[in-house]
């Protein structure tokens, strides 16, 4: 199992009180023809009720150690080096923080990618 399907398996499976989030009635009423819609999972939320219940305070949407941290992974740098592999970083993984800054946006666009209700803001 890679980085993020261990990341992503800890917090879709994270047994909180957070209820998932269903597409707007616009989107739902434009796909009436189309599949049933299936309730997307916040991703904000569910974080966010995590890092109240931590010890520490994380500034997990902007930090991909502090992200890895509030789901209990491991954050060495190695770690995150092979994350940037799977996740198909192309930049300089000497260059820490650019690879970081680029980690916890794509994670975020992965979690987005596989069920998860993510805002913009944590994409850009």
């Amino acid at each position: 199992m890679g980085i993020f399907s261990a990341l992503k398996d800890k917090l879709f499976g994270a047994s909180t009180p957070i209820p998932p989030v269903t597409p707007p009635a616009a989107a739902a009423s434009a796909s009436a023809t189309a599949a049933p819609v299936i309730p997307l999972l916040d991703v904000e939320a569910v974080l966010t009720f995590m890092a109240s219940q931590h010890k520490g305070k994380l500034n997990w949407k902007e930090s991909i150690v502090d992200l890895m941290t509030l789901l209990d992974m491991d954050n060495s740098l190695a770690n995150r080096r092979e994350l940037a592999d799977e996740l198909g970083f192309t930049g300089d993984k000497q260059d820490t923080a650019t690879m970081n800054v680029w980690l916890i946006k794509e994670v975020m666009r992965q979690f987005a990618a596989n069920g998860g209700h993510v805002p913009a803001s944590m994409t850009d």
